[in-house]
Order: structure tokens, then C-alpha cells, then sequence
């Protein structure tokens, strides 16, 4: 597919530009609900039309109106514009020209040779005379659109595509990918902010500002990261709103999406049970965690307390004891280099590959220091062993029969092989298959 350039979103809130942005992107990555100004952040995703796709930006809704977090919003706004090549300037075509609208029609004046006016929720041929109105913001003719039902995008689409940019291919291969996870106000954004070293996600005191997930790339010493920044996840008991719920949602798609979790825990206020719960999201993808503690500023500072705390959070987290600790503060930017350190540690055991003459040889070994009990009504043997392609590092054990497969056995052999070839820092995962698994294997090599 061909690569073309950026796109950016910009309209007043509510006008429909999370919908459009779940159009052009074929997904449902962007909150959208009927609640006025969802939308903070700037989000990123890849739009396509045809064999080509571009770079696409929704942004926050902007008003005149003094509203919470309005000023953060038009900073990302201003960001976002900065970054087009095109902007779709999304009215609501049923609402006719608002006072919103004037008030971002005067922020767009001076980009207008980059503006395409869009008129979204046009529905039905009837409508279409109703976009004509919007003539009277001054940037030329008006597209009207329906981003719910996709009318009109084709077109839109053509005219775009005349004029954006083409350029090459920025994927995500190559790139270690890494996400955000915590509960709400650990720190999450300011984190983010350090580690980019720019004011690319909203950074707020009120709890629970991010609701988005934004996928950020980004360069640190010659290697390509992505980051994924997410909201913070609240108890099942306490998600009331929908938004709440989406963004639960995107906070699992994010751990699911990145190769190793990030997981913030908040230092001044301690340990509390959500965090075993957000850490659930990471468990349950066989992802490697980074337990990060943030705020360590904010911490008493004893001679030895950061042993007491690592000790205190290997006991809360006993389900994921080979998770490294790190210690920092986004507020001061102290210690982020570590957390990059154990980023490449754990990426590095992620990928490490054992021989199978190296990886039987353990076995043997660990079935003759340690017999597998009786279960099921019989005793495990385990013929062979061998590692799958894919991570988190994955062993296949053939064995005489399954059944027979004690969940403390499988315990001790991933503490084995843990030990014994330094997946010190990353889940393992074992698989059994019949021993006549094998044979028919072979019999194909053959």
C-alpha cells in the first residue's frame, strides 16, 4: 500500500469526529458517545482509502466557552494542526453554523489553503441542501458527509488524496512497543511527558483525565520505541459511565497490542488492591510487567526503604515475582533511564532462544531430581521439549499423556528452566502435547 501524509480532525465538540476517525480508520480505537466533549487528547491511527493509506489525527472539540480542561485541549489542538498536511474542518451539519464554529473557523484562518470544510450528518439526500449555510465561514465549498453511515466519503476521500502528501512507510517493525498501565492519577501522563521530553499527553491533577489510548513513536538513542499511553482503570464496582467502560476496553487492547507492560504504582499513596487488578490486564496476555514506582520523591527516604518497598511488592505480587522494580519520579525526571535498562533487559530475555539438546538435557535432569507425583491416575514422563517460535518464550513438552500433568509439576519445570537460562524478567509459557504428537512430527520431517 501506498503511504501518503497527515490528516487532522479539528471542530468544535460533538460534531462527530471520533465517529468519522473510527470511519477512515476502520476500528473503534476512539471513544464516542453522546456526551459533549469526549475526546481530550490528540489520537493517532492510520486511515485508508483504496491502496493507500495516511496518518490520521483526532483532536479535542474547541469552544470559546469556559469549560474543564479547555485550555489543554486547544494546546493539543494547536499541536495537531501544526503536524497536518490537510485539516478536516468537521461541522454538524444539523446544527447548523454555531458560535463554536466561528470560534474555530477564526483558530483555522491562517492554514485555510490545507482546510477542507466537512459537513458531517448529512444522512440522506434531503439534508444536503442544509450544508450550504456553511458557506459563510469562508473556506470554500463544503463536503457534506455522513460518518455514521459513511455517505459522501468517497469523494472527500478523491480530493484529499489530490493534494496529501506521499511519503514513506513508518511501521511499527523494529520498534519496541511498550505501554502505560495503572490506575487513575498514578502518573501515567507526567510519565509519558518525561520520557518524550514534550507536553504530548494532557497532564492534569484531577483524577482520570486520559481516556484514550494514544500510540506515540519515538526515537531514544538511536532505537524506535512505541509508547502507549492509557487511561487509568478504575475498580469493576466503581466504572459507572460509559467512557469508563471504553476505556477499560482500551486499556486491555493496549496490553495487548505492546510487546512488554509498564506498571505504575503510585509511591506516596502505597500498594492497594487495584493494582493487582490492573496488573490482571497484562497477566492475562502473558506480557512481561515493569513494575514502575512513581512519585518516589513524595516517599520517606530511609537508608534502605526502597528494599523494604521491592520486598513489600514482591509479596503483593507473588503471580508475577520475576517482575523487575524500578524507582522514579516523572515530576523530576530522576531514575527514567532505568526504566529504559529494563525495557531492553526484558525485550532481550523475550526473545532469547535455548538449543533443544541444551533444553532436554534440563529436563532430564529436573524429572530425575524431582519425579512428577501420581495425578489423574498416573505419572508424567516427558519425552522431549523444544521452543516455539513467538513470545513470551513458549515450551512444548511431549509427554505420555497430559492428563497427567500436575499444575505444581508445571511450577517446578518453569522454575527450572527460569533458572537455568535467565528468564529472570518475562512470563514463560509451557504447552503438553501427547508423546504420538511427536512421533507424527517427525514422521513428516522425514
Amino acid at each position: 500500500m501506498e503511504r501518503y501524509g497527515t490528516v487532522a480532525l479539528i471542530g468544535a465538540p460533538s460534531t462527530g469526529k471520533s465517529t468519522l476517525f473510527n470511519r477512515l480508520t476502520d476500528t473503534r480505537r476512539e471513544i464516542t458517545g453522546k456526551q459533549y466533549g469526549i475526546t481530550r487528547d490528540r489520537n493517532y491511527g492510520t486511515g485508508h482509502w483504496l491502496d493507500k493509506t495516511f496518518t490520521l489525527i483526532d483532536t479535542g472539540g474547541i469552544t470559546g466557552e469556559n469549560i474543564p480542561f479547555q485550555k489543554e485541549v486547544q494546546n493539543q489542538v494547536e499541536l495537531g494542526i501544526q503536524e497536518a498536511d490537510v485539516i478536516l474542518f468537521v461541522v454538524d451539519g444539523r446544527a447548523g453554523v454555531t458560535n463554536n464554529d466561528l470560534f474555530v473557523a477564526k483558530k483555522l484562518r491562517p492554514y485555510k489553503d490545507k482546510v477542507f470544510l466537512v459537513v458531517n450528518k448529512i444522512d440522506d439526500k434531503t439534508l444536503m441542501g442544509d450544508s450550504y449555510e456553511f458557506f459563510r465561514l469562508g473556506f470554500g465549498q463544503p463536503y457534506p458527509i455522513s460518518s455514521e453511515h459513511g455517505l459522501g466519503l468517497g469523494d472527500l476521500l478523491d480530493e484529499i488524496m489530490k493534494v496529501l502528501p506521499r511519503e514513506e512507510v513508518n511501521p511499527y517493525e523494529g520498534a519496541l512497543t511498550f505501554t502505560l498501565l495503572g490506575r487513575p492519577n498514578v502518573g501515567k501522563s507526567s510519565l509519558a511527558n518525561k520520557i518524550l521530553g514534550q507536553e504530548r499527553v494532557i497532564v492534569s491533577p484531577v483524577s482520570g483525565t486520559t481516556r484514550d489510548s494514544v500510540d506515540i513513536r519515538f526515537e531514544r538513542d538511536g532505537r524506535k520505541y512505541v509508547m502507549v499511553d492509557t487511561a487509568g482503570i478504575k475498580r469493576p464496582g466503581k466504572v459507572a459511565e460509559d467512557l469508563d467502560k471504553y476505556a477499560v476496553i482500551r486499556s486491555a487492547d493496549a496490553a495487548r497490542r505492546a510487546d512488554i507492560c509498564l506498571l505504575l504504582i503510585d509511591a506516596e499513596e502505597g500498594l492497594v488492591s487495584q493494582d493487582i487488578h490492573v496488573s490482571s490486564y497484562a497477566m492475562d496476555e502473558n506480557k512481561p510487567i515493569i513494575i514502575v514506582v512513581n512519585k518516589w520523591d513524595l516517599h520517606s527516604h530511609g537508608m534502605d526503604d526502597q528494599q523494604k518497598f521491592a520486598k513489600e511488592i514482591q509479596a503483593y505480587f507473588k503471580f508475577a515475582s520475576y517482575a523487575p522494580i524500578v524507582f522514579c519520579s516523572a515530576k523530576t525526571g530522576s531514575n527514567i533511564k532505568a526504566i529504559f535498562q529494563a525495557l531492553h533487559h526484558v525485550d532481550e530475555t523475550l526473545h532469547r532462544k535455548v538449543p533443544s539438546s541444551l533444553l532436554n538435557s534440563l529436563i532430564s535432569r529436573a524429572q530425575l531430581d524431582n519425579e512428577a507425583p501420581d495425578f489423574n491416575g498416573g505419572r508424567l514422563r516427558i519425552s522431549y521439549c523444544t521452543q516455539s517460535e513467538g513470545v513470551p518464550p513458549t515450551f512444548v513438552l511431549f509427554v505420555n499423556n497430559p492428563n497427567y500433568f500436575h499444575f505444581s509439576y508445571k511450577r517446578y519445570l518453569e522454575n527450572a528452566i527460569r533458572k537455568e537460562f535467565g528468564f529472570d524478567c518475562c512470563p514463560i509459557v509451557l504447552h503438553v502435547r501427547s508423546k504420538r504428537s511427536y512421533d507424527l512430527l517427525q514422521e513428516k520431517k522425514r
